[in-house]
């Protein structure tokens, strides 16, 4: 153990001139001020800030758009039913995301061409873009975004009273719009276990009546669920129920 101590020291104090004679810094990794006070980055430092994005899309996916919401609603819409795995995570999530794609697609347009297509024009330079970016974002959550939950995080932040709704943060609109989003879930949440709740009541009551207390409630009245589901075209009012309620 001392033998290694001792020629990881020689190795160190070997080197250690020609890291002292390094330039500061490495030439890939600069930044650098123009003539106007503009800064430009580097490619290696733009690809760097290019792949911290892409870590935290997945996050931004759920907690800025209309996913949360969706995916709340399907699971409880499953739960209610009583069809334990049917249908899947893997379709639900799927069925959520493109239905995610389809609601945002005004936001996503709206971003393209007046933030990504702009900046890779070189019109305007990467914190305007971003800027310009979340705009339609911070516009779509602030019309789910529950005044009372907005007025919560700002109280906790201590935050200073902004003069529109529009200076309003996003570290402080973010976790505003996923709390309203999952107060709305659950509130669809109940309206979609009603009638499927009274199905399940009525059947184990009529079990219950005839004795038949042995045989489980929930084999007698999924049948009847699924049918009523069926006939009144449930899939079509859910998702369309969905798509609406983010444009009212």
């Amino acid at each position: 153990m001392k033998r290694c101590i001792t020629i990881a020291v020689s190795i160190l104090f070997i080197f250690f001139p020609l890291v002292s004679l390094a330039e500061p810094g490495l030439e890939a990794i600069t930044v650098s001020t123009g003539a106007d006070g503009a800064q430009t980055y580097t490619l290696s430092l733009q690809v760097l800030l290019l792949m911290t994005l892409l870590s935290v899309l997945p996050a931004g996916l759920l907690m800025m758009t209309s996913f949360t919401r969706i995916i709340i609603v399907l699971a409880i819409l499953r739960q209610a039913l009583g069809t334990m795995q049917t249908p899947n995570n893997q379709i639900l999530i799927g069925l959520a995301l493109f239905l995610t794609f389809f609601i945002m697609a005004p936001v996503f347009d709206d971003v393209y061409k007046n933030a990504v297509t702009p900046y890779l024009n070189e019109e305007i330079k990467a914190p305007e873009a971003f800027e310009k970016a979340t705009d339609p974002f911070k516009q779509f959550m602030l019309a789910q975004t529950r005044e009372s939950d907005l007025e919560l995080f700002a109280t906790i932040s201590q935050a200073e009273e902004f003069e529109s709704i529009d200076d309003v943060p996003l570290s402080l609109l973010v976790p505003a719009y996923v709390t309203s989003e999952l107060k709305t879930a659950f509130q669809i949440g109940f309206l979609i276990f009603i009638p499927f709740l009274i199905i399940d009541l009525v059947v184990a009551s009529v079990l219950m009546a005839m004795g038949m207390m042995m045989l489980s409630p929930m084999i007698i009245s999924l049948p009847f669920k699924i049918m009523l589901f069926v006939l009144v075209d449930g899939w079509a009012m859910i998702i369309g129920t969905l798509a609406s309620s983010f444009y009212r």
